[in-house]
């Protein structure tokens, strides 16, 4: 079969994962904010090398049927408030009030997005003075600062007849022209806050999107691709770029970590597996619980809510590049970071604060000439020098105790992350670049005793985008609720679906296809739900019903081993490695390569294991167990 290509593009690494039908070949670059198609294609290079031993980025290209891509950019976006300025003209100002009604956050969002920008135009007026007044809230919104505009209109007439009148008075094909959203047209969601959060959010993070994934389409087409780049989304499922949500973006990486660890939870029979997603900048924490990923059916952006349906995924600000500091007397971790540059100190980037990474390179749990698979040296003198000034001087404490600490206070800020959400049966599926190497201290705290380190750890949210097909999703208000009034909407929704995949290249007939009669409250929330079927009308309860169409386009996934075959044997040592334990005590612990093990390798901690990109720190009294798919999972029998 052609290759899949998955990406996952965080804010300091970029994961590129290549699936060729029977392996995976992966690898990992330095993200380059300043062009991002930089870093996609320099991790395509890379990952060509690893697939057939010399860099041949054309074969790779040409032998690829998909690359699945998944960015941060959108979410990194909307910390930082790097959009467009935003405006609004709305038929009723009520809906302002609601849509700042919500949480402190979402209040905040809305300042920040829009603030005081804001129209009011009535819809009843005569079209020569509707005009009139529609051109007069335009410039007063552009000379306010707006770059792009949303029309909220209370129904779809009342937006339509806005829209009508804009587009003849401000032309797309101007230059200079003013974009503009109509909610209705965007989403057809009856709550009309959720729907103006919605178009407010879409319309911030598509130019932020667009401007970069266009670019790495055309990039493509200089190299003769024809198959188009795909964007993968929060709701698990890929679509090529133009027909891509922007909205759909934010978040999307901790899906693929949630799918990968669905995959693996069903291989391992695994019934409450916690996500703990560790990248440079965040902790993302998610739940799969008997084989399904817990979502929401309106997901919720700092606050806001929206008309889509997200992964329910927390994040934290830890990471293993936050910045661990003293402030008030106590180590504190996070929620800064030092990103990828100038990165922790130990990178010789110019870092001058310390980071988890420092504090594993000083305690012996990394190998300096053995980082990123060898293609990074760190530096630990530079470590040495960051934590005695910004920690063990102002606490008066030595150099090792100052490192203990460090450890101990990353380990409770990683336990509150996941804590909340642990339970007896609970297994902690632990990944990214940092997480294997503060999970069984994490762990400990958080009273979970079991631990799923995938030996793909370093690079799981792209290993998890293999588990995607090419999909979307469609819902529409029913107002007739009889069978041939749903008859009908079920026809409606079809024909754009048929249209939608058939520019994805795929046939509806070969598609499969979901349908779902949803049964809300007053809010639009979920109360109830059936199957639908053409010609029926079946009972569903509910104040107001909406037909959800789910179509996918299923591609190759891969097959994971069954475990239960592996016989136990004792692992293999590839040497030792002297760590510190305390402050006053260092040990030489016995380092296990995990692609070197046989499957069904044991041996008990405290002990090292080297993976792919990653190192994971196996606690005292904790046992290791090497699985049939070459991942490795911890126990605490005690």
């Amino acid at each position: 079969m052609e290759h899949l290509i998955n990406i996952d593009n965080g804010g300091t690494l970029t994961d590129i994962c290549v699936w060729d039908g029977s392996s995976f070949s992966f690898t990992k670059t330095l993200t380059t904010p300043y062009d991002l198609s930089e870093c996609l294609f320099d991790g395509i290079s890379k990952a060509s090398k690893a697939l057939y031993g010399e860099t041949d980025l054309e074969r790779l290209l040409h032998h690829t049927a998909h690359i699945r891509y998944s960015t941060t950019q959108g979410t990194n976006a909307l910390v930082e408030r790097k959009g467009p300025v935003i405006g609004l003209i709305v038929e009723e100002p009520g809906v302002v009030d609601e849509m700042r009604s919500g949480s402190d956050s979402a209040r905040a969002l809305f300042d920040d997005l829009v603030g005081t920008r804001v129209e009011r135009v009535d819809t009843s007026l005569e079209a020569d003075t509707l005009e009139r007044s529609l051109v007069q809230k335009v410039n007063a919104l552009t000379t306010n600062g707006a770059a792009r505009i949303v029309v909220i209109g209370d129904t779809p007439e009342a937006e339509a007849a806005i829209r009508t009148v804009l587009l003849r008075t401000f032309p797309r094909h101007l230059l200079g022209s003013v974009p503009f959203l109509y909610s209705w047209e965007f989403v057809p969601d009856r709550l009309r806050a959720r729907r103006g959060w919605s178009s407010v959010i879409n319309t911030f993070l598509h130019p932020v999107m667009e401007g970069f994934l266009f670019q790495a389409q055309a990039r493509l087409r200089e190299h003769k691709v024809s198959n188009p780049l795909l964007v993968y989304r929060n709701d698990g499922a890929s679509s090529r770029v133009a027909k891509a949500v922007a909205l759909k973006t934010y978040s999307s990486g901790p899906r693929g970590g949630l799918e990968g660890t669905r995959a693996l939870a069903e291989s391992y029979g695994l019934e409450h597996v916690l996500m703990m997603d560790v990248g440079g900048t965040t902790t993302d924490v998610g739940l799969v619980e008997d084989g399904v990923i817990r979502t929401t059916r309106r997901g919720a952006v700092e606050g806001a809510p929206t008309s889509f349906a997200m992964s329910d995924v927390h994040s934290s600000g830890v990471g293993g590049s936050s910045i661990i500091a003293v402030r008030d007397g106590a180590i504190t971790v996070g929620p800064r970071s030092v990103g990828a540059a100038p990165g922790p100190a130990c990178f010789g980037l110019g870092g001058k604060e310390a980071t988890i990474t420092d504090v594993n390179l000083l305690l012996g749990v990394l190998d300096p000439a053995s980082y990123l698979g060898g293609q990074m040296s760190l530096d630990a003198a530079r470590s040495e020098a960051v934590i005695r000034s910004t920690i063990a001087e102002p606490l008066g404490i030595s150099l090792e105790e100052a490192l203990v600490r460090m450890e101990q206070a990353y380990y409770a800020t990683m336990a509150g992350a996941v804590g909340h959400l642990a339970e007896d049966r609970t297994t902690l599926a632990a990944f990214g670049g940092a997480g294997p190497m503060s999970a069984c201290g994490a762990a400990e705290l958080a009273g979970v005793k079991t631990v799923l380190v995938p030996r793909m750890a370093a690079v799981f949210s792209a290993f998890g985008i293999s588990f995607s097909d090419i999909g979307k999703t469609y819902e529409a208000a029913v107002e007739d609720r009889s069978a041939p009034g749903l008859a009908s909407l079920a026809d409606q929704l079809a024909s754009r679906a048929e249209r939608d995949m058939f520019q994805e290249g795929y046939a509806l007939e070969g598609c499969t296809l979901q349908w779902t009669l949803v049964g809300e409250d007053a809010r639009g929330e979920a109360v109830d739900d059936a199957p639908y079927a053409r010609g029926e009308a079946p009972a569903v309860s509910g104040e107001q019903l909406s037909l959800r169409l789910e179509v996918n386009a299923n591609l190759p996934h891969s097959p994971l081993a069954d475990h239960s075959a592996a016989v136990r044997q004792a692992a293999i040592s590839a040497g030792s490695r002297s760590v510190r334990m305390s402050a006053t005590l260092c040990a030489e612990l016995p380092v296990y390569v995990l692609d070197d093990q046989p499957h069904g390798a044991h041996a008990e901690g405290p002990a090292i294991v080297e993976g792919p990109f990653f190192t994971a720190r196996v606690s005292a009294g904790w046992e290791l167990d090497v699985t049939s798919n070459g991942d490795l999972i911890l126990t605490d029998p005690r």
